[in-house]
């Protein structure tokens, strides 16, 4: 049997505290008759999962604090087989906290207390060195200091590991300039293409191409994904129709799932069409990584939807 590709995240863990309730409160406004529940969550740990479960081996690069919430979340990670060993402890400052709000149609508002994961340092990711030299793929994204991500790049440039850089959440202030030549793959929805760059058009994404990226891969919801590569056109991934439950962690699942077929050599827009699929079937479930679908359930929901046609790619 093949080894598996290896992915390394370095970003954040948190914990979900969610409730499920008809609709989204307006400002001001107490929604009633809702349902409790806690779920592993944080974008770096999401999209580690969606790695593992698409048939990675993952090492993640993260801070913890020292509290139950850590220790639930590397529990966690050691059932889904994610390699702990560069995870540091922070005895000082709590774990991340996310309290999430869920309407009936899957529409969310999330805040978040980032906690531990604020510090973790590019020392920290610096004792991950080797293994972010050894990987096939780097996923980055920004619920982690800036200084720390843009150590995992200058590492994986280094070893000329591809790097999936999510820009989320959206950064307040302009990302540097010396950053973007160093993105192989640049994966943003419409709200953080407009944060960003100022518009949410494909004018805007191409900008980014002009600043140095690779590949711009714009994610646009049921409506699929388009990829940016300097061709006169963008290139339309199509979505899937599917009765959406919970949109918590589409997006992770999107890019766990892209990292861990570019790590295994697939053509990007082979990579592409089955991280729709992944984002697709995890929006019928509740939670974030919960939701987080396997391999061979991404496999069979492709291979089911491009025999009926609905999934091709073009």
């Amino acid at each position: 049997m093949p080894a598996k590709p290896h992915v390394v995240v370095v970003g954040s863990s948190n914990t979900d505290m969610v409730i499920r309730s008809p609709r989204l409160p307006r400002p001001g406004e107490s929604v009633v008759a809702g349902h409790f529940y806690m779920a592993a969550g944080g974008k770096g740990a999401n999209q580690a999962v969606a790695a593992a479960r698409a048939g990675a081996h993952v090492t993640f690069v993260a801070r913890l604090g020292t509290d139950v919430f850590g220790d639930q979340a590397i529990a966690g990670f050691h059932r889904e087989g994610i390699e702990c060993r560069w995870i540091a402890r922070d005895p000082k400052t709590p774990s991340g906290i996310a309290l999430i709000l869920v309407a009936e149609d899957g529409e969310n508002l999330i805040s978040v207390a980032l906690g531990s994961n604020l510090k973790l340092t590019p020392a920290d990711v610096e004792r991950a060195a080797d293994a972010i030299a050894r990987a096939g793929a780097l996923v980055v994204q920004l619920e982690v200091p800036l200084p720390a991500v843009r150590k995992a790049v200058a590492l994986a440039r280094r070893s000329r590991v591809p790097i999936v850089f999510n820009p989320a959440p959206a950064p307040r202030k302009p990302l540097p300039k010396s950053l973007l030549p160093q993105i192989d793959y640049l994966v943003l929805n419409e709200t953080e293409l407009e944060v960003i760059s100022g518009s949410s058009d494909f004018t805007a994404a191409r900008g980014l191409l002009d600043a140095g990226v690779g590949y711009v891969i714009l994610t646009r919801g049921k409506r699929g994904a388009a990829v940016l590569d300097g061709t006169p056109r963008p290139r339309l991934i199509p979505g899937y129709k599917v009765k959406a439950v919970d949109a918590v962690g589409a997006g992770d699942a999107f890019v766990g799932t892209l990292a861990t077929f570019i790590a295994e050599g697939r053509p990007l827009e082979q990579a592409l069409g089955l991280a729709n699929a992944a984002a697709a079937l995890s929006v019928t479930r509740k939670g974030a990584q919960p939701s987080m679908p396997t391999r061979t359930e991404i496999l069979r929901f492709a291979a089911r939807h491009r025999e009926s046609g609905r999934g091709r790619w073009h």
